[in-house]
């Protein structure tokens, strides 16, 4: 059994993954071909689940880090082709952008940063399960 505002965080930040998934698929899900079983953008009930991209974001201790707890966030690239460094790093920074952009509108009352850690991009700050607001 979960707290019920738990459950309610956890609902806000998949919807801000979806957010991501569809920007990065909006800029970059044309430019490979998507691994043989996976399945075409929009065709199953979860967005992680189809499209080139898989956007999830977990949840780390952050034992040993300078930021702490947090959420990492995952871009994986459905694909076969070979993806250039250079562009995995393009995608990288768009994802820290965009994040960057949005966590305001999906965490109105929370005090939430989001920043590269040992190379990895990271939510972090006031996770605190206080009143969220779903919009």
């Amino acid at each position: 059994m979960q707290h019920p505002s738990l459950v309610e965080w956890e609902n806000i930040l998949k919807k801000l993954m979806d957010d991501l998934d569809d920007y990065l698929e909006d800029q970059y899900g044309n430019m490979y071909h998507l691994h043989p079983a996976r399945p075409k953008r929009g065709t199953t009930s979860n967005k992680a689940h189809d499209g080139l991209f898989d956007v999830v974001a977990s949840f780390t201790l952050g034992l040993g880090t300078k930021h702490g707890k947090g959420y990492v966030v995952d871009v994986h690239i459905s694909t076969l082709d070979r993806v250039p460094e250079e562009i995995e790093i393009k995608i990288h920074n768009a994802t820290l952008k965009h994040l960057r952009k949005k966590i305001k509108k999906y965490f109105p009352d929370k005090k939430l940063m989001v920043n590269y850690e040992k190379k990895l991009i990271k939510i972090h700050g006031d996770l605190s399960l206080g009143p969220l607001h779903i919009e």
